[in-house]
């Protein structure tokens, strides 16, 4: 049985298809998801009672994907608005911020969550964290507003495993990029003029890309790799559900904490490999450049 994926739906006030508001995704995200054997399920924000209720909600589900969309308010980040930042969605932000956060909480089945974040869901994975944002990626010859360009990875990195290789070319569409880098996260991925373009918090199990890997996950193997991995894990996830034993009377029921990256490194008891936990992600040098010391000393 595919295992299920919620795709966060995004708030659209006009469709084609439609006569009224609609929620939507990307079709390129749920045939990534498809292919890579999920069954990708648009999840509904709804109004502000339905959002809170996100926790339960997501416990029907073994992973999640948080897309693109578009800019989250300054305000959440404690920054006014720049000229250039777009109107926010406040019960967009509200959902997307209420997802991210049940999975950092690990509060669904009481492990961690498979989720993949996109373009705007690094940018809500980060200022949940505590990080901010940089309202506007002043221009340079990198093309972050629609096009390709190359990115360095972080070996050592869930997402160097991933793509198995230091540099991948990737498509990109985004004005807007981490300023300061949240609590728990590492940066591990970077454009050539310093923009961060990957994260993971590897306790909650969270991969997060700034780039649109759907874009060409059909004719490129570092990109699908993405989702083959959010579905794998969300799969490893749903047959430790299956196994839950029946609370006893007046007991929630309760699973061991799932390891956040299947792999073959020994696993200790907090789903950290060994290795993660002893040794930090080294960057090259433009890391230090753009950012200082706060990409070198994050540990994984």
């Amino acid at each position: 049985m595919r295992p299920l994926i919620a795709i966060i739906g995004r708030r659209a006030t006009t469709s084609s298809a439609l006569r009224f508001s609609g929620t939507i995704a990307a079709e390129a995200v749920c045939d990534a998801v498809l292919r890579a054997g999920g069954e990708p399920v648009v999840l509904h924000g709804g109004d502000r009672a339905a959002v809170a209720e996100v926790p339960g909600r997501l416990a029907r589900f073994d992973g999640a994907c948080l897309p693109g969309g578009g800019d989250l308010n300054p305000a959440r980040y404690a920054q006014s608005p720049d000229a250039r930042s777009e109107a926010p969605d406040d019960l967009q932000d509200e959902f997307d911020l209420a997802v991210i956060r049940t999975v950092l909480g690990g509060t669904v089945l009481g492990g961690a969550f498979p989720a993949l974040a996109i373009c705007r869901g690094l940018q809500v994975l980060n200022v949940a964290c505590g990080g901010t944002l940089r309202q506007h990626v002043t221009d340079s010859p990198v093309p972050h507003l629609g096009g390709l360009h190359e990115v360095t990875i972080a070996r050592g990195s869930r997402l160097h495993q991933l793509a198995g290789a230091d540099t991948v070319t990737v498509s990109s569409y985004h004005h807007q990029a981490i300023g300061r880098l949240g609590s728990g996260l590492s940066a591990i991925a970077c454009a050539p003029d310093g923009c961060v373009e990957a994260v993971e918090h590897r306790q909650a199990g969270v991969l997060a890309v700034q780039w649109h890997p759907e874009d060409q996950a059909g004719t490129r193997g570092h990109d699908q790799a993405l989702f083959d991995d959010l579905v794998a894990r969300a799969r490893a996830g749903a047959r430790a559900a299956a196994l839950l034993i029946p609370p006893a009377a007046g007991k929630a029921p309760s699973r061991r904490c799932l390891p956040s990256w299947p792999s073959g490194e020994p696993v200790n008891q907090r789903g950290k490999s060994r290795m993660a936990a002893r040794f930090p992600i080294l960057f090259p040098s433009r890391f230090h450049r753009a950012y200082g010391n706060a990409l070198i000393t994050h540990r994984a």
